[in-house]
């Protein structure tokens, strides 16, 4: 895919969920790779997505103006590749970071950015959502773990439901589908045209399997 972004250097990445997407942009010009099905696969299908990405666009590494990664919420395992990957190249290039959020993607994904009231979601398992609110492109209801009555409840509210994945959801209401290498690109030049550069920390809306199975031994 090839479209034209702002004039800057860049390369951004998304490991957040099942699937895995590497743009690398060059003068405006962005060249994307976009793995649907890539769970459990991240570690060893990214180093080759961003060395097509960057050969796609005739960039290298050292000439990017920033690093971004998607931080969450999403794969426990999946966001720490992404973050620790844009990590290191921000440290060997002495780059900034740009961090974006699984519902920076979502909600971004149309051109002219969000208009009236959001609920982004992702999926947590177990009839359970990860979900963060927008009205007008401006973060209403901070990220939080809801069940499915509580997202039925919003929607009621008059929050139009979107997801850049098919949810267990949709059956019983409807769901918006994006395109997450689209929401990607326009959440990258939103959030750097805001100057939101800051360190990649993930964003865990929960605890991880793991912690909350330590804590009932």
């Amino acid at each position: 895919m090839e479209t034209k972004t702002e004039n800057k250097n860049y390369l951004a990445l998304d490991t957040s969920g099942s699937h895995l997407a590497a743009i690398a942009v060059k003068a405006g010009v962005a060249h994307s790779v976009f793995l649907p099905d890539c769970a459990m696969k991240h570690s060893v299908s990214l180093l080759p997505a961003i060395d097509e990405a960057l050969k796609k666009a005739d960039l290298r590494l050292e000439d990017c103006d920033f690093f971004a990664a998607v931080v969450g919420a999403g794969s426990f395992t999946g966001i720490r590749i992404g973050i620790s990957a844009i990590k290191g190249f921000c440290l060997a290039f002495k780059k900034p970071s740009l961090p974006v959020t699984s519902f920076d993607v979502v909600a971004y994904n149309a051109i002219d950015g969000t208009k009236g009231k959001l609920l982004c979601l992702v999926d947590a398992l177990h009839d359970a959502y990860y979900a963060c609110g927008y009205e007008n492109g401006e973060v209403v209801l901070s990220p939080a773990y809801l069940t499915e009555a509580e997202v039925l409840a919003l929607e009621k509210q008059g929050y139009a439901l979107t997801a850049f994945a098919p949810l267990p959801i949709s059956e019983k209401a409807q769901v918006t589908l994006t395109d997450p290498v689209m929401g990607l690109q326009n959440a990258v030049k939103a959030l750097s045209e805001k100057g939101a550069f800051a360190p990649l920390d993930a964003l865990y809306v929960r605890k991880s399997s793991a912690e909350i199975n330590k804590g009932q031994v």
